[in-house]
């Protein structure tokens, strides 16, 4: 059988083929297998993952609530689940006037100007419909206490988490191009070598063209492909914000409208268990104590499908 070999396109931001050929291969059964016993890596059923993440932010908020103590926490793209989130704070009574959030991105224009609120597609006006107005006036935290980067704090934002004590919990999930927040791997603004990277904070940053594939596809944008829909810029934290958090879990668990099809299935396996690099940046969550869920979908060997398409 004659053989055909290639290079990886140049707008791949990992090109390492053997790499790529290696993690590829790891099955179900070994993909839990890590070095570093602070990286814990589990796989748990595909209905239990959401559960996971948010009994972890109602545990910590409830708790800091029965110590009198605040609680900070970086907040991923905001979605739906925080209904979840807000049904069980009602549910418990949990008054959060101690809360403080930090959205971890915001999207931003050519010119690196951040979505305002007003703009329904921005994450903070997520993060207002579906946390903030959720939860029951009377338990709510001060709206002031909801924050997210603008155009006129993006500067000083890492400086602003710092400043509050730091984040008590980062949550997170591996992009199409292994990013962490919108730190795109190949990204201008992020452009440094692996220690000097780590001492990053938050900026403006240019989307890859795969995060802005990928996030065509999310049903915020009509879930219809259109590229021109999703801004070209970022605002994002840095992975200094990462390392400081004195907890970290990372989500791995997003499939193409409820069936099998991920991008995500590849990208976990080079973020778990590729080499650390800013060519991958959620990579770096293997040197962290880090709780890193993989849904079984995604935890899934991947194998040709001859019978199958787009």
């Amino acid at each position: 059988m004659q053989g055909f070999d290639f290079e990886p396109s140049k707008w791949i931001p990992f090109r390492d083929k053997k790499v790529i050929e290696r993690v590829m291969k790891i099955r179900r059964q070994d993909i839990t297998k890590h070095p570093n016993p602070n990286f814990k890596i589990r796989v748990v059923p595909d209905d239990e993952i959401e559960w996971i993440w948010v009994a972890d932010m109602f545990h910590r908020i409830k708790g800091a609530a029965e110590d009198h103590q605040k609680v900070v926490l970086i907040l991923p793209n905001p979605a739906s689940v925080y209904r979840k989130l807000a049904l069980l704070i009602n549910k418990f009574r949990v008054n959060c006037r101690h809360v403080y959030t930090f959205n971890m991105d915001e999207y931003a224009d050519q010119d690196g100007n951040v979505a305002p609120e007003s703009w329904p597609w921005s994450f903070m006006a997520s993060t207002k419909r579906f946390l903030y107005s959720s939860i029951e006036p009377k338990l709510r935290m001060p709206e002031r206490q909801i924050m997210g980067p603008t155009t006129k704090n993006i500067k000083y934002y890492s400086r602003m988490i710092a400043d509050i004590g730091g984040a008590d919990a980062c949550y997170s999930g591996p992009g199409w191009t292994g990013h962490l927040a919108f730190i795109e791997p190949d990204a201008p603004e992020f452009e440094a070598d692996l220690e000097q990277w780590k001492k990053l904070g938050s900026r403006i940053v240019t989307l890859s063209p795969f995060t802005i594939a990928q996030n065509s596809l999310h049903g915020f944008f009509g879930a219809s492909g259109n590229l021109a829909a999703v801004p070209p810029k970022a605002a994002t934290i840095g992975p200094a914000d990462v390392i400081a958090a004195k907890y970290r879990m990372d989500i791995n668990a997003l499939k193409t409208a409820g069936t099998k099809v991920s991008w995500q299935r590849f990208i976990t396996r080079l973020a778990t268990h590729g080499p650390v690099t800013p060519r991958v940046p959620t990579s770096i969550l293997q040197t962290l104590t880090t709780d890193c869920y993989i849904s079984e979908t995604i935890a899934q060997d991947i194998e040709p499908d001859w019978d199958m398409e787009y």
